[in-house]
């Protein structure tokens, strides 16, 4: 079977009325985004605002709705792809579906180009008080996250740590109205040194550098690190091989996974599988089985058995 064009995808993401139909509606009537192309809009829930198609170019964009979460397959995706043809997908995405599952469903050719993530500044804490699974969820990708309705009143850093909490690449932009937007400027020093010769993580930095590791893995190339998180043995890792790592807990008990990563030391299997250890390692850039790519790689220097600490989970707080 011949290889499948590249179908560019455009997600929009947020609550219900944070402003993803408007910018969609502005979105189609730029003559620069809508030049003719073949496009479909996916929506996945209905707000107060609907799309105005006599007020674009609509003989190129069919627009179709999506209210019932479990009929959004990978089949009915190629199936609209086959209906209608098109070029590019735009989503809105409803709020209280989570994203993964999105990602879990899109077809092999699908890409998303661009996701950005919208909230109405006036109701967003509430929702994350509330809901925070939610609003973590819509944080973990979005290239940016435009707050809608701000009011000069409102305290930034509020705002700012919740999403920085998460993603420390997404652009923040705060809304006052329509043609008065600032985007954020807030600093956000990581809690060490990457220019020490030894970098230390403590443990209640072992979150915040687990993520930005994720984020931004190029810059620990050639560090020397240290490091304390549970020692795991086999799983399909070689004789000298163990992962490090923690768990960790973004919001709330049901989102707990374990960040970990490959360390190579020729006496692996001395260590206690899920026991706690801390290690010196310097990181170096290289394919490794486990990861079935390039990337962060502990070469041990030395590596010790330590009693566990007392918070075992890693938290962003």
């Amino acid at each position: 079977m011949a290889n499948l064009r590249e179908m560019p995808v455009y997600l929009f993401t947020g609550f219900l009325d944070a402003g993803k139909t408007t910018f969609i509606q502005e979105t189609l009537e730029d003559p620069q985004f809508n030049g003719g192309e073949n496009t479909l809009v996916l929506l996945c829930e209905e707000g107060e605002k609907e799309l105005e198609p006599i007020k674009f170019a609509a003989s190129n964009v069919k627009i179709v709705t999506l209210d019932d979460e479990e009929e959004l397959t990978e089949n009915y995706l190629k199936e609209l792809e086959k209906k209608y043809g098109f070029e590019r997908i735009i989503i809105e995405y409803n709020g209280m579906w989570l994203l993964d599952n999105l990602y879990a469903v899109l077809p092999e050719h699908f890409r998303v180009y661009q996701e950005m993530s919208f909230a109405d500044a006036r109701t967003y804490l509430t929702y994350n008080n509330n809901m925070r699974n939610l609003t973590v969820d819509k944080m973990k990708s979005p290239e940016a996250i435009i707050f809608k309705n701000f009011d000069k009143s409102m305290d930034k850093m509020e705002f700012h740590k919740i999403v920085r909490v998460i993603n420390r690449r997404c652009q923040i932009i705060y809304e006052y109205d329509k043609d008065n937007i600032e985007f954020d400027n807030i600093e956000d020093p990581l809690p060490y040194n990457l220019e020490d010769s030894l970098v230390e993580i403590k443990d209640q930095d072992y979150a915040i550098w687990y993520t930005d590791m994720n984020e931004d893995e190029e810059k620990y190339y050639g560090k020397v690190m240290k490091i304390k998180g549970r020692t795991l043995l086999g799983g399909g890792l070689d004789d000298d091989e163990f992962v490090i790592g923690r768990h960790i807990m973004t919001c709330c008990i049901e989102d707990i996974q374990f960040g970990g990563l490959v360390a190579k030391y020729q006496k692996s299997q001395e260590l206690e599988h899920g026991g706690w250890a801390v290690m010196t390692a310097k990181v170096e850039k290289e394919f490794n089985h486990m990861y079935q790519s390039e990337g962060p790689v502990f070469h041990v220097i030395s590596v010790d058995k330590v009693t566990a600490p007392e918070e075992e989970v890693a938290t962003f707080y």
